[in-house]
């Protein structure tokens, strides 16, 4: 839904007692991002689409000077012909349509390299990639259900899984329900080529049991993070493809100012980017 379909109902729902105010503005805060999000995806549709509108008109611009040089071509052939019996005049003819030769030769190339790059453009403006569509599919069930969110820009796609998806509080031990969700996203992910996968945990600002296993959010972050690569691998994702990260809670998505944002802050984000990862030594 929308944000400006979601802020007036949001309203009316907090006008009429229904929901409390950390919870409204919780679903306000996540309009937001969600119509931030959109709008991004807005603008880099239509700057592909400006690309693509710019690449249409150079390749039309080319075409039209080939068929001008085409003429000239065909017109100094005649006129070569005819002052083949004039040799003075000949020479003259002669370095003309080599010139105009080298200068269609270089118009080609610039035209058919012009050509790939406009049919390039156009595939990937309409083409999503095989990964999102099938976890997209896949997790369609956990998708629906707010548990997971799946977004794709400029050829880098992230799934987002809350951590009560994964995790009980303050554990790095993934759960039944995570597992189950991991299997799901490691079926789509087993033919991955030419990509990394990062698994990037992140935390909320609530301090650790210093006396805990995890010091603080920095280790149960990075925990978590090894914690859903073995996930993957165990199901069968290719472990030279994948790595780990923690990012403790130093890049928060919501204010630390509430359950529900902490809440949002606390999740594990699978990032699929551009690139051949190496394997160990």
């Amino acid at each position: 839904m929308g944000k400006r379909l979601l802020a007036p109902l949001c309203a009316f729902v907090l006008a009429t007692g229904c929901v409390p105010q950390g919870k409204y503005d919780v679903a306000m805060q996540k309009a937001q991002t969600l119509d931030e999000q959109l709008q991004e995806e807005k603008g880099a549709r239509a700057a592909a689409d400006a690309k693509v509108r710019q690449l249409e008109e150079q390749v039309k611009g080319l075409e039209e000077k080939v068929s001008g040089l085409e003429q000239d071509k065909a017109a100094l052939s005649t006129r070569l012909n005819t002052a083949e019996a004039r040799l003075t005049a000949g020479a003259a003819e002669r370095r003309a349509l080599e010139q105009k030769n080298a200068e269609l030769s270089a118009l080609n190339e610039e035209l058919a390299s012009s050509r790939r790059k406009l049919a390039e453009a156009k595939e990937a403006l309409e083409k999503r990639s095989a990964e999102y569509e099938s976890l997209a599919k896949s997790l369609e069930k956990e998708i629906s259900e707010g548990k997971i969110e799946l977004s794709e820009l400029r050829g880098r796609m992230t799934v987002n899984l809350k951590d009560k998806i994964l995790f009980a509080s303050g554990s790095a031990r993934v759960g039944k329900e995570g597992l189950e969700a991991l299997a799901k996203i490691a079926e789509a992910l087993k033919g991955v080529q030419g990509k990394i996968i990062r698994v990037e945990g992140h935390t909320d600002d609530v301090p650790t049991d210093p006396k805990g296993p995890f010091p603080s959010n920095w280790e149960l972050s990075l925990a978590r993070s090894m914690a859903v690569v073995r996930s993957l691998q165990d199901a069968g994702v290719d472990p030279t493809v994948l790595s780990a990260a923690g990012y403790g809670p130093y890049q928060p998505i919501a204010p630390n100012d509430s359950p529900e944002n902490r809440s949002l802050n606390r999740r594990i984000e699978i990032v699929l980017a551009p690139g051949v990862a190496t394997g160990g030594r």
